[in-house]
């Protein structure tokens, strides 16, 4: 892989790792768990106590794992299913744009883990180098 891809690559993992790490961060501890199940429930989130734990940690654990490049098809499923339910839960009534807390901002996220988790990992991945070894071995 040419190395501008694979800094690319680790760029756009770090960036989105980053936004993750600093919502669940938010929701641990700037809301506290109590006040983000609160907000779920108000909003209407189906099982707001099971929501608010999935998305503090998936988005606190899968932002690290992100930027290290670890399980990314996984990590980005499971981030991917987060940001399908703030779509749902919280933005689709606002309409499209961000500015009018809309579903712009989370649909460009789960463009970004299309992109970081199914796509090649990059050079800079612990993942690529994983499973390079594996397949090595296997042959």
């Amino acid at each position: 892989m040419y190395p501008i891809r694979s800094l690319g690559l680790f760029a756009a993992r770090v960036i989105l790792g980053i936004i993750f790490i600093a919502h669940g961060w938010q929701k641990l501890h700037t809301f506290g768990l109590d006040g983000t199940k609160a907000s779920f429930t108000k909003m209407g989130a189906p099982f707001p106590e099971f929501s608010a734990y999935y998305a503090t940690w998936v988005e606190l654990i899968g932002g690290i794992l992100l930027i290290v490049g670890v399980l990314l098809p996984l990590v980005s499923v499971l981030l991917i299913i987060d940001m399908i339910g703030a779509i749902f839960v919280a933005h689709i009534d606002q309409g499209f744009w961000a500015s009018d807390g809309g579903y712009e901002f989370p649909l460009a996220l789960i463009a970004g883990l299309l992109a970081v988790g199914f796509a090649s990992a990059g050079g800079l991945a612990f993942d690529t180098h994983v499973f390079r070894r594996r397949n090595r071995v296997a042959d």
